[in-house]
């Protein structure tokens, strides 16, 4: 049993360095937080639950099976700001630039799925090259999955969107749904 739970551990250590400590620090060094960092700062001390920790991609073709990186490039969970829920996705520039794949997609699809089941608001801090090239349609179609819950939440719980850094296409367009949602 302790070797299950040294295995746990060790695998939520590497979710938390994402795409590790050199690009963390090249994170810094352009005076950025990280995702994680920034759920800090946004939510109440101690209130972030997070969810889908350990996901990966799943990707098998341009050599994607051989980097796997727990969380696959996006943190997801819930947490309080002032003592009122919110759920929350930060999109992890230090993971393949925060690309979005089929299951980064379906992490942020989950946040806002939940959201819209309790009338909580959802805050998405985007730092995202966009659909993950190495996974073609598959990519493509997560952004459709994110685009339907816009479309879906809007009017119905506040969607706030937030651009981390360069952001290029899904990364903007859901952004930009967002803006006139609420």
């Amino acid at each position: 049993m302790s070797d299950i739970i040294a295995q746990l551990e060790a695998k939520r250590a590497e979710a938390h360095l994402g795409g590790g400590q050199k690009r963390i620090d090249a994170q810094h060094a352009k005076g950025k937080l990280t995702a994680r960092e920034r759920l800090e700062v946004l939510l109440d001390e101690g209130s972030f639950e997070e969810i889908d920790m350990y996901v990966e991609h799943n990707c098998v073709d341009f050599g994607m099976e051989e980097t796997k990186i727990p969380g696959d490039g996006v943190v997801t969970g819930s947490g309080t700001i002032n003592g009122r829920l919110v759920y929350v996705f930060s999109q992890d520039f230090t993971v393949f630039g925060g690309s979005l794949s089929e299951r980064h997609a379906e992490k942020i699809c989950k946040v806002l799925d939940n959201a819209m089941k309790v009338g909580a608001p959802v805050i998405g801090l985007n730092d995202s090259g966009g659909a993950r090239i190495q996974e073609g349609v598959a990519s493509l179609g997560g952004y459709a999955e994110v685009f339907q819950r816009n479309v879906l939440a809007s009017g119905v719980i506040p969607q706030l969107s937030l651009i981390m850094g360069p952001c290029a296409g899904g990364a903007v367009y859901s952004p930009a749904m967002t803006a006139s949602s609420w």
